[in-house]
């Protein structure tokens, strides 16, 4: 059997651009020859189409669609994911769907049987739940069709529910030849080779290939890496598509199945990560040109190199804004980090308005010592200065605030969290360095000097990072325990050699910042728990005070 396999980059709710994409890739698979071609969860709509799924018209058009895509079928087989209305009795109007064609007709639907609920997934405020599994009969071979977590179920990487039955092995009494998955799975930090474990279990139990194939790119907050997987009967990796980007596969199941090793470079793909989110969410929407602030420091250096590499260095204008306070080395690094990068840089000071600030405040601030308020009006006027900066030119304003500072509150609303995208607020500060480095692998883009020096947001005289926050190896080993792993602070405070109380204290700086979070922009998810799409923590509590 010969298999087609379209790894499709699908724009949410863009069903004529994204069912182009699908008839051209079965027009390609008919000119190879493909008995079958398959594509991804959702590829009509793009995962995840979330409330947009609610308004009944956006539903029809979709299975307006299915004919169209009908005749494209002609001679072949083929899988294609969407969201179709419930016809029977159920709680749900809706299914996770497959549609199956052949020889140009639809011939009949598989419905998702495993909805998850849980992270970043919320299926079931949807959807029904599919009730039969069955095989197809195509060419003398019975093909089996599941989609995304239908697999992950029975290979147990399924942690946070329990679901009463097994796709898979309601499958295996049928004795599919072939099993075919569309899959959405988006990307967190580490996860690629997860599905090919998934596919690896699946192909063991059935005594049959398994080919999974993966949406690729940014749609929102969720990332997806695409690498669509081929194994065969005996659960070896026999092909791999590209990651983070459009990709097909062109399996013969029949032919002695070669060896594909998959050895991947765990920082390169969160840095490909960050980019083709932060790509796609501009290109989505229509933005073309980013502006950011940028300080010298290694945030900023890091979001303006995502920046860049994102939108080309012509589409990047990076501003840097000294007050009083700024060293001049930090105001060298970020001239040196711009031309690196051949982006546009410009200064503008804030020193006077800043001035014009305290004037206008000393009547109020009588009697009150220099703290924290003078601090953030600096960073407000610069939040000032770049949304201004992206009203008159049409720019889309990218915050650099990392992971490790959002989870302490270590940010000003209104100021350095302005903007319509936070690159790599899920990034922890640890991760930032590790992503500075490998940027750096080959030669210098980043300043050393912004590597070395010690942290500081130069919001008052000699200031450090330090004087305020805990060693970051210590914030982020808290946030891995508590924030994605639900640890108890005992058990972090064991598992990381560290004191009980620091633990409980940062603990207590994450809950206290939930409030600034929820104003923040939208962000990339890159771990396995962000702190936005996927975390639902209230604000106001008494859990942790």
């Amino acid at each position: 059997m010969k298999i087609f396999v379209a790894q499709l980059n699908p724009t949410i709710g863009d069903l004529q651009g994204n069912c182009r994409k699908i008839v051209a890739a079965l027009d390609a698979g008919r000119k190879k020859g493909a008995d079958i071609v398959l594509f991804g969860e959702m590829a009509i709509c793009g995962y995840p189409p979330e409330d947009l799924v609610l308004h009944a018209q956006f539903v029809q058009e979709i299975e307006k669609w299915l004919d169209v895509i009908a005749p494209a079928t002609k001679g072949m087989m083929a899988v294609v994911g969407l969201v179709r209305k419930n016809v029977t009795q159920g709680e749900k109007k809706l299914y996770n769907s497959a549609a199956v064609f052949q020889e140009g007709q639809l011939i009949g639907f598989y419905d998702k049987c495993l909805l998850p609920t849980y992270d970043v997934f919320d299926e079931r405020r949807y959807f029904e739940a599919g009730q039969e599994v069955r095989v197809w009969s195509w060419r003398g071979k019975k093909i089996g069709v599941l989609i995304c977590e239908d697999v992950w179920e029975h290979a147990g990487f399924v942690g946070d529910t329990r679901y009463a039955h097994d796709p898979v092995m309601q499958l295996a009494t049928q004795k599919p030849d072939i099993l075919l998955n569309l899959s959405a799975s988006p990307y967190h930090f580490q996860k690629p080779g997860m599905r090919v474990k998934v596919c690896q279990k699946a192909a063991a139990t059935l005594q049959c290939p398994v080919v999974m194939c993966c949406q690729v790119g940014g749609n929102d907050q969720l990332v997806f890496d695409g690498y669509s997987v081929y194994v065969d009967r005996s659960g070896k990796l026999s092909q791999l598509a590209k990651g983070f980007e459009e990709d097909t596969l062109w399996i013969d199941s029949e032919a002695p199945a070669a060896s594909c090793p998959f050895h991947y470079d765990a920082l390169s793909d969160l840095c490909h990560a960050l980019v083709l989110g932060t790509r796609d969410y501009f290109h989505k929407q229509g933005f073309k040109k980013a502006v950011l602030g940028l300080s010298g420091g290694i945030d900023s250096a890091l979001v303006a190199c995502i920046t860049a590499e994102a939108l080309g260095p012509k589409n990047v204008l990076a501003v840097a804004m000294p007050s009083r306070f700024s060293s001049e080395e930090s105001i060298k690094d970020a001239a040196e980090l711009a031309k690196n990068l051949g982006i546009a840089f410009n200064t503008i000071p804030i020193e006077e308005v800043y001035a014009t600030y305290l004037k206008l405040l000393e009547p109020h601030f009588e009697g009150r010592p220099f703290d924290l308020t003078e601090e953030n009006l600096q960073a407000r006027i610069r939040g000032m200065v770049l949304m201004a900066l992206s009203n008159k030119h049409g720019y889309l304003v990218v915050s650099t605030g990392n992971k490790s500072e959002m989870a302490m509150g270590f940010c000003t609303l209104y100021g350095d969290m302005a903007g319509g995208l936070a690159a790599i607020a899920d990034v922890t500060k640890t991760q930032v360095y590790a992503l500075a480095r490998w940027i750096n692998r080959e030669r210098e883009i980043i300043p050393r000097s912004s590597l070395e020096k010690e942290p500081s947001a130069e919001l008052r005289p000699n200031q450090k990072d330090r004087d305020t926050l805990p060693d970051f190896g210590v914030i982020d080993a808290v946030i891995q325990g508590y924030v994605e792993e639900f640890l108890s602070p005992e058990e972090i405070a064991k598992k990381g050699d560290l004191s009980l109380n620091i633990v409980n204290e940062l603990i207590r700086k994450i809950y206290w910042a939930e409030y600034k979070r929820r104003q923040a922009p939208p962000s990339i998810r890159v771990s396995k728990k962000s702190f936005r799409v996927g975390r639902r923590v209230p604000i106001v509590q008494g859990w942790m005070k």
